[in-house]
């Protein structure tokens, strides 16, 4: 039995590259194998133009110092402080004292903990506790920074914090992240391009917008389920919607066009009437979004028309049919 199977993927350099899927799907594997701590029975892994599978322990080591990793758990050292849990790696890469110093100044800033270096795990909140690891995660510089789970552990406020702090040390360092997770909220709120594995295998790869206003399998309709306010197009009120005459359609609308009187403009010209049935506007890290599923009421081609009208404007209109 394979833990993954045909797994293929390339992630660019300065991206945050989301991993979803349900336990036991192999995320974690996958992230596992990006700084072989899991040793892949065939296949490469090639960071940095370097096939890890190919390294000796030694130079294994030292590779693993440009990728840094933070974990659900924090995985802190209880009984030393902050400031040494974040010198830990650079002591073990045998720094100058000087120099580590330095680094661990500059770290607290980086994540919001100035004042707070002589404090225990203990004494921290769990979003400080993450803070932690992420500034240890970065102490030796690393290339590439891989998330397991980083905010499974966090109430909904703390995460949105953290997953704020990722997106501004990935702007300022232009470093890459890997994060894998079972909640589409951490997909759309940083990640630029998202892969679906479930059984072991990438089901669905691409950018995180295609991904999430598109999805093609049925594992990523249930994440997408998460995060939107109707997951389920054939619900009663919607079955109930296609009476003769009538026309029920989905529109998208990407960007700036999300606040702009596209919809109205379109359907005054044509002489339309619809009804809003269902509707969102939300965000895609930095990409405005909304959907729309309509009932077009027009007759004698008129829903057809408002419909080609739509279209070349740039919207994506799926017209909804009940099974």
């Amino acid at each position: 039995m394979h833990a993954l199977r045909n797994v293929d993927l390339s992630i660019q350099k300065g991206e945050i590259f989301g991993i979803i899927g349900h336990s036991g799907a192999g995320k974690s594997t996958l992230l596992q194998m990006i700084n072989m701590l899991e040793k892949p029975s065939s296949g490469e892994v090639i960071v940095d133009g370097v096939d890890m599978t190919r390294l000796g322990s030694g130079k294994l080591q030292e590779m693993r110092r440009s990728i840094g990793m933070i974990f659900q758990h924090f995985n802190l050292l209880s009984s030393a402080t902050v400031e040494d849990n974040i010198a830990f790696p650079l002591r073990l890469a045998k720094q100058p004292r000087d120099a580590i110093a330095r680094r661990v100044e500059e770290l607290l800033g980086l994540v919001g903990l100035s004042g707070h270096g002589r404090k225990y795990p203990s004494q921290l909140s769990g979003g400080q506790k993450q803070r932690v690891g992420i500034a240890r995660a970065l102490a030796t510089n690393p290339k590439v920074l891989l998330c397991d789970e980083a905010t499974s552990a966090l109430d909904p406020q703390t995460t949105n914090a953290i997953l704020s702090l990722l997106l501004d040390i990935n702007r300022k360092l232009g470093i890459t992240i890997v994060l894998i997770t079972h909640e589409m909220h951490v997909i759309r709120s940083i990640c630029d391009r998202v892969a679906v594995i479930d059984g072991g295998e990438i089901v669905e790869m691409g950018p995180v917008a295609d991904v999430f206003l598109k999805p093609q399998h049925r594992t990523t309709r249930e994440f997408v389920a998460q995060v939107t306010d109707n997951p389920d197009d054939g619900t009663d009120a919607l079955r109930s919607a296609n009476a003769a005459g009538r026309l029920r359609i989905r529109v998208t609308f990407i960007g700036e066009q999300t606040y702009e009187p596209v919809l109205y403009e379109t359907m005054r010209e044509t002489s339309v009437p619809f009804v809003i049935l269902q509707g969102t506007v939300s965000r895609l890290k930095d990409t405005p979004y909304g959907q729309l599923v309509l009932e077009l009421q027009g007759e004698n081609g008129g829903a057809e028309q408002a419909i080609d009208k739509l279209r070349s404007l740039g919207l994506d209109v799926e017209v909804i049919r009940n099974e």
